[in-house]
C-alpha cells in the first residue's frame, strides 16, 4: 500500500453545483451532511468551502485519523445518505482527492 493506515488524511471533494442552487447546497451541508460527518469515528474536522471566484464551486474538506476510518465511513449508511443528498444538488459531479501533511 502507498499509504500508512495510521497517518492523518485530509479528504478533499470538489463539488460543482448548478447555478442558482448554491443556497440549497449550503443548507443541505449545514442541516444534514456536517452533522453526520462530525459524528463519524476518526473524523476530526469537516468544513464546506465556497469559492469566491467561481459561483457553484465548493470543496468539502475533512480530516481523518486513518484510512481505516475513511473506509468504515464509506461503507456506512450515513455515507449513502450524504451521497444521496449531495448528488441531487450536483448532478453526480464530484471529484475526491486524499492528501497527507508533509512533515
Amino acid at each position: 500500500s502507498l499509504y500508512s493506515t495510521s497517518m492523518t488524511i485530509s479528504r478533499v471533494i470538489l463539488i460543482n453545483v448548478p447555478e442558482g442552487q448554491e443556497a440549497d447546497a449550503e443548507r443541505v451541508w449545514k442541516e444534514d451532511c456536517s452533522t453526520l460527518m462530525r459524528k463519524q469515528k476518526g473524523c476530526t474536522a469537516e468544513k464546506l468551502l465556497r469559492s469566491l471566484d467561481r459561483p457553484g464551486l465548493f470543496i468539502s474538506y475533512s480530516e481523518w485519523d486513518s484510512q481505516v476510518d475513511i473506509d468504515r465511513y464509506r461503507d456506512s449508511e450515513d455515507h449513502k445518505s450524504i451521497q444521496s443528498e449531495s448528488r441531487a444538488l450536483q448532478g453526480g459531479r464530484a471529484v475526491v482527492w486524499r492528501y497527507e501533511v508533509v512533515e
